[in-house]
């Protein structure tokens, strides 16, 4: 079993990633006692355990996450239905981990913090 500083440590590197993307109103945070991220108070990623991290997002692109990446993307039977995936944290790159912690800011966020930050590819 992890301790805190532990999952501290594991979460650097999500928290290194958010911060790389310079997403705007992300704040460092806990969530059920382990380390997460929010956007104006709104959870958008925390750690599960060492390694597994909890990413909210859309029903619709979990479902696709998970038949594209099932080695990366999961679910457990207490998130059916919830608006989260799992992810397998050494499994994923960083880069993807990166788009993915973006996807789950865009999908949290209010509109006039993405407004301060227009989609990828003009979209």
């Amino acid at each position: 079993m992890s301790d805190a500083g532990d999952l501290d440590t594991v979460f650097e590197r999500v928290h290194a990633l958010a911060q790389a993307r310079q997403l705007p109103g992300i704040t460092r945070s806990t969530s059920y006692g382990t380390p997460a991220l929010k956007v104006r108070g709104k959870l958008i990623v925390r750690l599960k355990d060492a390694d597994t991290l909890v990413l909210l997002c859309p029903a619709e692109q979990k479902t696709l996450l998970m038949e594209i990446s099932p080695q990366i993307y999961f679910e457990t039977p207490h998130y059916i239905g919830y608006p989260a995936v799992l992810i397998r944290l050494p499994a994923i790159a960083d880069e993807e981990l990166s788009l993915r912690l973006e996807d789950a800011w865009r999908f949290k966020a209010p509109k006039s913090l993405i407004a301060q930050r227009p989609a990828p590819g003009g979209a």
